[in-house]
């Protein structure tokens, strides 16, 4: 391999937006993401639901009877 052309490789630690910091190794100096294992609804098991201009009230006033079975 030639010297001097691959970026230095390094320990980081990447935050989410949640404030879950996580340690990787890479060659950027800091790494951020909007979602991680700590706060991703597959990884929890919990739903996150973002209210738009009311749209979960409209389904659940449209299906309320189906979910109540």
């Amino acid at each position: 391999m030639k010297k001097d052309i691959h970026p230095e490789y390094q320990k980081i630690a990447a935050q989410c937006a949640c404030g879950n910091q996580v340690e990787t190794g890479s060659v950027n100096k800091e790494i951020k993401v909007e979602i991680c294992s700590a706060c991703h609804p597959f990884f929890t098991g919990k739903q996150k639901l973002i209210d738009s201009a009311g749209r979960v009230e409209k389904f659940m006033k449209k299906y309320a009877k189906h979910i109540q079975k």
